[in-house]
């Protein structure tokens, strides 16, 4: 493609005269993967800056560069000035990769992002479409898995990636938006059917400073979505009314006219509109659940525990429903849902009778919300096992243990991926706020030990790690899997 096609929307001055007829074979924000032909895209980073990197990428074979008006000399090569940079390389990037699935949602939230979006995968699977999952756990389709690097992919990997999926036929797609990738405006070329917020937690604070700064990039999310498109709220969540508010502006300017979404509420509080959660009745593996939906009741079999992810189910439905699918068939579909890996994923029963889980829970609300949502199910003892990570928001720490020590009958400290920090000194700032847990460094030792006091009745949950199956110490990841160790003491 030529540049002016890449750039429409340049103005006299933002490119040099006569660059709008270079052929552009490709383009990217790593100069490493630039290739002869290829526009560099040398954007502001956390840690770097692009500019850095330009003689690398020329010497690639770079034909152009794109950046804001930040760069400290002249490229060497035509330079395509922006005022929105990001906005502009994930637009060249849509324009590469033009083809998307005919239905594309999008989620964000602190927590449940991943199941949400699984569970929609499933439920469109069983009413007969073609559909896919992209998020944390990566690209999931019938032919198989993608790597996608981010919970938000950088625009190329997700617009290339996007149209992978449409080539091997998948209609209906749900991704996992993060506030990261809302931010740094990954999605922008990507337009929403309907889209869901979940909830607003304390999380990525090292990124965004503080929580009002976190709130608006999730307020971003209702941008992505074409008119006259859906947004699905969680009823109670305590931000629903500020996501239900900017519904109704999203690009929330005096000068930008932006219709409003039409809003559908799901949860406990929702609305009249929405799917309401009228009861649900714990079982030790599922739970029952009575649902409402225009006006009728539905009783539904959910194998999954914990009202949270009852919420994540019941979001899902309500995305699969606005968007057409029948209520009969959704709900036939949410009782043969499976657990997505790491998110209250059942390991095993112990030959005593206790069960274990394993979760992502990672953020004080996380773990909370874990905790209490194992408690119906558990009438013996609730015994957690869960660390922090180095190297990120150091505040949550104390909160986490408080947590633990309130919800939990037994709490053993250890470590989860310490990074580059000392894990003992992470250990002692959550030990500060849980006096009477047990300290135990060494993972896989922390999760033996736990497995080993099971009794009939007791729920040991695994927190923090979910899905992932390495351990960072001192920049190596060293291969580990919570449900692996887990296994292995359950089977001894």
């Amino acid at each position: 493609m030529k540049l002016g096609e890449l750039f429409p929307h340049t103005d006299d001055g933002e490119m040099p005269a006569g660059a709008e007829a270079i052929e552009a074979v490709g383009i990217t924000a790593d100069s490493r993967k630039v290739k002869p032909g290829f526009v560099f895209a040398a954007l502001r980073g956390v840690a770097a800056h692009g500019r850095d990197y330009i003689d690398q990428a020329k010497a690639n074979g770079a034909v152009a560069v794109l950046s804001g008006d930040d760069l400290l000399a002249d490229p060497g090569i035509p330079h395509i000035i922006s005022d929105s940079p990001r906005s502009d390389f994930a637009g060249a990037a849509s324009l590469f990769f033009p083809r998307k699935p005919d239905v594309l949602v999008g989620v964000t939230g602190t927590n449940g992002k991943s199941s949400t979006v699984d569970f929609l995968r499933q439920i469109w699977a069983h009413t007969g479409k073609y559909s896919a999952s992209l998020g944390t756990l990566g690209a999931i389709w019938e032919g198989g898995v993608i790597d996608l690097g981010h919970t938000t992919a950088d625009p190329v990997s997700l617009h290339s990636t996007l149209q992978l999926l449409t080539d091997q036929g998948v209609t209906h797609a749900a991704m996992e938006v993060s506030s990261h990738g809302l931010d740094q405006e990954r999605v922008c070329g990507v337009q929403f059917a309907a889209a869901a917020f979940l909830n607003l937690t304390q999380d990525h604070l090292d990124y965004h400073e503080t929580m009002d700064a976190y709130r608006e990039a999730k307020l971003k999310i209702w941008q992505t979505v074409k008119h006259p498109g859906f947004a699905v709220i969680n009823a109670d969540s305590p931000e629903a009314e500020a996501f239900e508010k900017r519904a109704q502006n999203p690009f929330n300017h005096p000068n930008v006219y932006s219709p409003p979404l039409q809003v559908v509420t799901t949860g406990w509080r929702a609305d009249a509109h929405g799917l309401k959660i009228v009861e649900i009745q714990p079982r030790p593996n599922a739970q029952t659940m009575n649902l409402r939906w225009a006006g009728k009741e539905y009783k539904v079999e959910l194998p999954l525990i914990g009202e949270f992810q009852a919420i994540n189910a019941t979001t899902a439905a309500t995305l699969a429903m606005s968007l057409g699918e029948t209520p009969e068939a959704v709900f036939a579909a949410m009782a043969k849902l499976k657990p997505v890996k790491g998110r209250m994923e059942h390991v095993g029963q112990s030959k005593s009778g206790g069960h274990v889980f394993v979760d992502y829970a990672h953020t004080p609300d996380g773990l909370d919300v874990l905790l209490r949502a194992a408690r119906p199910h558990a009438p013996g003892r609730i015994i957690a096992v869960f660390g922090c990570g180095g190297d990120r928001d150091t505040d949550k720490r104390p909160k986490m243990g408080a947590i633990a020590a309130r919800q939990a009958d037994v709490v053993i400290v250890t470590d989860d991926n310490p990074r580059s920090e000392d894990p003992a000194a992470i250990r002692a700032q959550i030990l500060k706020a849980a006096p009477n847990a047990t300290e135990i460094g060494d993972r896989a030792r922390a999760i033996r030990e736990a497995v080993a006091m099971l009794k009939a009745g007791d729920a040991l949950m695994i927190a923090g790690k979910g899905h992932e199956t390495g351990q960072i110490i001192k920049g190596v990841t060293h291969p580990f899997s919570d449900q692996d160790v887990a296994r292995a003491a359950l089977e001894s």
